[in-house]
């Protein structure tokens, strides 16, 4: 006959390892991941400014001998005012809007275009937060523009 050398101590262990798994696991799916993915809190005033500011990509700006491309190639941005910025493809070729620097708004995510803009199509992108951004047309790398974002000054 064979005996056992293992004592109930070690099922205890085995079912106390299991709860705390289960636990740990509950508490990270019920309140870390939650709170991580959570966007952040933006006035309202500042998700619904008073106006969009529009930046056209104007026709001929493939054209490495045209001055004029995003038009107004500089902006200064107002948070709450016209942080909501709409760029507009005017040419009949596509473009790209690619920060320079990788930029992130904590609200928004990303900025920058998810591929070309086509002819007549538009990419719209809302700034919570002041930053400089310094932005170009991957194909064409001629084509820049700044973004100067600032908070409100009243």
């Amino acid at each position: 006959m064979s005996t056992s050398t293992t004592s109930h101590a070690y099922g205890i262990g085995v079912i106390t390892v299991i709860v705390g798994l289960t636990v740990a696991i509950g508490f990270y799916q019920m309140f870390y991941l939650p709170e991580s993915l959570a966007k952040p809190s933006v006035d309202e005033h500042i998700l619904h400014p008073v106006k969009k500011t529009i930046i056209d990509m104007i026709p001929g700006s493939a054209s490495a001998d045209q001055q004029d491309n995003f038009v107004p190639k500089l902006v200064n941005i107002q948070l709450g005012i016209d942080n909501h910025i709409v760029w507009k493809n005017l040419d009949d070729v596509p473009h790209t809007v690619t920060p320079d620097h990788r930029m992130a708004d904590s609200y928004s995510g990303d900025f920058g275009s998810p591929g070309v803009i086509k002819a007549g199509e538009e990419y719209e992108f809302l700034f919570t937060e002041p930053h400089v951004v310094e932005y170009h047309c991957t194909p064409h790398p001629w084509m820049t523009g700044k973004l100067e974002i600032t908070k409100q000054r009243f």
